[in-house]
C-alpha cells in the first residue's frame, strides 16, 4: 500500500510517496510559496532541507530517519558552502549520500532527495 504525502502539484510527480516504513522524498527545490529562490547556495540548501524536513513530519517522520540522499549541484565548487549547511541538518549518523553536478529543472543551484526509513519496533 502506497501513501502520498504533500500537495499535488502540477507536474506529474508526489512530493512524497510512504510504501511500508520507508518514505521517499522527491528532489525538493529552493522555491518560496510564492515562487521566488533565494540568493546563494546556503540560502537555497537551508530552504530545501526545510521543505525535506517539512514532508517528513507529514508523514509521521523526521530527518533522523532518513538513510540515503542524493544532492544535484549546478556546479560543484559550491559543494563545501553546501555541505556546512546540509551538515547542520544531520549533526549525528548522517545518512549515506550521494553529490553529482546536474542541471536542475528550474534556475537553482541546489535539489536534494532523500529516502527514509522507521525501524519495525
Amino acid at each position: 500500500m502506497k501513501r502520498f504525502i504533500g500537495d499535488r502539484l502540477p507536474v506529474p510527480l508526489t512530493p512524497a510517496v510512504q510504501s511500508g516504513n520507508f518514505l521517499f522524498l522527491s528532489g525538493q527545490v529552493p522555491t518560496r510559496p510564492d515562487g521566488s529562490i533565494p540568493d546563494g547556495i546556503q540560502a537555497q540548501t537551508k530552504l530545501v532541507l526545510e521543505k525535506l524536513a517539512a514532508l517528513a513530519k507529514e508523514a509521521g517522520f523526521d530527518l533522523r530517519d532518513v538513510v540515503k540522499t542524493t544532492v544535484f549541484l549546478r556546479d560543484m565548487k559550491d559543494f563545501d558552502a553546501m555541505n556546512a549547511v546540509y551538515s547542520s541538518f544531520f549533526p549525528e549518523n548522517p545518512p549515506a549520500r550521494s553529490c553529482v553536478r546536474a542541471e536542475v529543472a528550474i534556475p537553482a543551484d541546489v535539489e536534494i532527495e532523500a529516502i527514509a526509513m522507521k525501524s519495525a519496533g
